[in-house]
């Protein structure tokens, strides 16, 4: 056979070989799209069925403007008594918790010396009463024998100074004792305003020197919260204003109304301290923390819930129901607020009446097709 027929014979089989792997990878490719697009088309054909309590409508609703807070809780009267004279405590019996009554007896300081002093200070007043009777008589006998002309008018001048500086001598000895006085009176430690000891700081047969603290009284009846707010936050605050509170780490609600407002704000951090009266209940302290919402105005905006606001992309977004199919639709938050006890948050992006997946829901695919019964009554 001639060479040039083998070459040709080669160049056909390579050919044919060629054309074949080709036609069954294009084959093969062809399948494979095919079958991407049967479950592309089966996937979009997946159809979620919502309940009316999975759905929430865009409305546009009066939202209540507020302004965090938090603060310890005060009584408004406390008061600790302290030693006014230094000595030995004496018959201190009351303890944290007991209740006491304003003007009761809670303790004495040892009066020994304290009685010593008023007796010693008022023998002092006595003797200064003595040579005023002294001076007395002896201005009044000067001021016959001056009449009759048997001494000068110097002698008798002499007699009065003499008689001034005897009474001078006796009303300090009287205020003497008048402080002696008060430093035994002192030594009996009184309340004085009603409520509960909250601290016992001293014990019975302690020596203790002016102004040691012994223990503190606190009036649950009359609580206040005061909280630090931020310049910007302090200028929407007015006296009058109500605000909901909880107790940290406990659900139980708490009202409260702003009664007083400092009128200078903190050097370094600039925070305004605010006081509101909140209404009595048994389970307060003072002491513990509260933390809440204060309603400082109101506005009208378009809002949904704020548990209908999905964050896990860079921006905010909602899932809203468009001809049944959902739609990842981007939404700018403004104000939020309270509606039925409920935090709402204003949105712009979105249609007055636009039905929004809830949050509770979870996160849908863009274009999942959906049937959906009527909006919830309380969505409306």
């Amino acid at each position: 056979m001639k060479p040039w027929i083998k070459w040709t014979l080669a160049g056909l089989v390579v050919a044919l070989l060629v054309a074949g792997t080709l036609r069954t990878l294009s084959a093969r490719k062809a399948r494979q799209t095919a079958l991407e697009a049967q479950q592309v088309a089966q996937k979009s054909q997946v159809s979620i069925n919502l309940a009316a309590s999975d759905l929430v409508q865009v409305k546009s609703l009066e939202l209540a403007q507020s302004v965090v807070l938090s603060g310890p809780i005060k009584a408004v009267n406390t008061a600790m008594v302290k030693a006014r004279v230094a000595g030995e405590l004496r018959g201190l019996s009351v303890r944290e918790g007991d209740s006491v009554r304003a003007g009761q007896v809670l303790a004495t300081i040892d009066p020994t010396e304290s009685d010593a002093r008023v007796r010693q200070a008022r023998q002092q007043a006595a003797a200064a009463k003595a040579q005023v009777d002294i001076a007395q008589r002896s201005f009044d006998n000067n001021q016959a024998l001056v009449a009759q002309g048997f001494i000068s008018s110097t002698a008798l001048e002499s007699s009065q100074a003499s008689l001034a500086a005897a009474r001078a001598n006796y009303a300090a000895a009287q205020s003497g004792a008048d402080v002696a006085a008060k430093a035994l009176a002192d030594t009996v430690l009184r309340a004085p305003i009603d409520g509960q000891i909250s601290q016992r700081l001293a014990q019975p047969g302690e020596r203790l020197p002016v102004d040691a603290r012994v223990v503190e009284i606190v009036d649950n009846r009359q609580l206040e919260l005061e909280a630090s707010l931020s310049a910007a936050d302090s200028l929407q605050v007015k006296v009058g204003q109500s605000a909901q509170l909880t107790l940290d780490g406990t659900q139980q609600a708490i009202s409260a109304r702003v009664v007083r407002i400092n009128p200078s704000a903190a050097v370094g951090s600039r925070a305004v301290l605010v006081y509101l009266a909140i209404d009595p209940q048994a389970s307060l302290r003072h002491g513990l923390f509260a933390q809440g919402l204060l309603t400082v105005g109101s506005v009208k905006t378009l809002a949904l819930p704020l548990s209908a606001v999905r964050t896990d992309k860079p921006q905010p977004y909602v899932q809203l129901v468009n001809q049944n199919q959902v739609q990842h639709v981007n939404v700018t938050l403004g104000e939020r607020g309270e509606a039925d006890g409920i935090t709402m948050v204003a949105v712009t992006g979105l249609p007055e009446g636009g039905v929004v997946i809830d949050g509770t829901v979870g996160s849908l695919r863009a274009g999942t097709l959906v049937t959906m019964t009527a909006v919830a009554a309380g969505n409306q």
